[in-house]
C-alpha cells in the first residue's frame, strides 16, 4: 500500500482491524437473522426479536452491550442469543489476525475481508443450509480487486484461482445438485479470488473433512446417513482459513515430493 501506512506501528493497524471487524461482525448478526427470512437488511432499525422494541445506540455496541445487559433485552428481559457476541468477537479476531500476519497491505485487507465474510457464511449455512450471496458476491469482487492491487503484474493468479475454484464446484453442482448448492459455487469464487493457487489445498482439506464426517455418520447411522444433509460451507471456510496461512507451504511440500 502507500508509504504513510508504514509510519504507524503494526499494533495500531491490528487494533483498527479489530474494531472494523467488530463493526462488520455486528452487521453480520443482522444478516444472519434477516437474510434467510427474506427481510430487509436496512429497515426497520435494529430491534428486539421478542418485544419489537427499537434498540438504542448504547444497546448496539458490539460485545460490550451484550455483556453489560447480561445477555438480555433491557425492555422485556428476553435472553439474547450468545451467537451475537461470538460472531462479533470472531470477526474482530480474524480481521486482526489477518493484518498481524500480512501487515497493512492489500493482501492483508483481502485476508481480513475473507475472514469476516466467512463468519456469517458459516452461521447461516449451519442454521439454514444456505450461503448468503449478499455477503459472498460483493466480498468476491472486492477480494479480487484487492489481490490484483497487491500484485498487478500477477493479476491473472487471483483471476485463475477464482475461475478455477468456482468452475470446479460448478461442475460438481451440475453433476449432483442435491449434494452441492449453487451457494457453494459462489463461495468458491470468493476463496479462489483471495487464495489464488492456495485454493487447491483449501478445497482438498474441505473435501477431506467432509468425507471424514460423512464416514462417521455412515458408521453411526448406516444407510440413513445418505439422507442426512450436511452443509458444505463450514468445510470450505475451515479449509480456506488453513490455506490462507499455510497454503503456500502445503503446495511447496507437495511440489518437493513430486520432484
Amino acid at each position: 500500500m502507500t508509504a504513510p501506512l508504514d509510519m504507524a506501528p503494526l499494533a495500531y493497524w491490528v487494533a483498527l482491524a479489530a474494531l472494523m471487524g467488530l463493526a462488520f461482525g455486528s452487521f453480520s448478526t443482522v444478516v444472519a437473522w434477516r437474510w434467510p427470512r427474506e427481510e430487509s437488511l436496512v429497515h426497520p432499525r435494529s430491534h428486539c426479536g421478542s418485544c419489537e422494541r427499537t434498540l438504542s445506540v448504547l444497546e448496539l455496541i458490539p460485545v460490550l452491550s451484550w455483556c453489560i445487559q447480561g445477555g438480555r433485552c433491557r425492555g422485556c428481559g428476553e435472553r439474547v442469543h450468545w451467537r451475537y457476541p461470538v460472531m462479533e468477537v470472531g470477526s474482530a479476531a480474524l480481521a486482526a489476525a489477518a493484518i498481524a500476519g500480512f501487515g497493512p497491505t492489500w493482501k492483508g485487507l483481502a485476508a481480513a475481508l475473507l475472514g469476516v465474510a466467512l463468519v456469517p457464511v458459516v452461521v447461516i449455512d449451519l442454521e439454514h443450509r444456505l450461503i448468503p450471496g449478499v455477503i459472498v458476491i460483493p466480498a468476491a469482487v472486492a477480494g479480487l480487486a484487492l489481490m490484483i492491487a497487491s500484485d498487478p503484474s500477477g493479476w491473472w493468479k487471483p483471476v485463475a484461482g477464482a475461475a478455477g475454484a468456482a468452475g470446479f464446484i460448478f461442475l460438481l453442482w451440475l453433476a449432483y445438485p442435491a449434494g452441492m448448492g449453487f451457494g457453494d459455487v459462489q463461495l468458491a469464487l470468493l476463496l479462489g479470488a483471495v487464495l489464488g493457487a492456495s485454493v487447491v489445498p483449501a478445497l482438498f482439506l474441505a473435501f477431506g473433512a467432509g468425507a471424514a464426517i460423512g464416514a462417521v455418520l455412515l458408521v453411526r447411522h448406516g444407510a440413513a446417513a445418505r439422507k442426512m444433509a450436511v452443509p458444505f460451507g463450514p468445510f470450505l471456510a475451515a479449509g480456506a482459513l488453513v490455506a490462507l496461512w499455510w497454503g503456500p507451504s502445503m503446495i511447496g511440500w507437495y511440489a518437493d515430493r513430486l520432484g
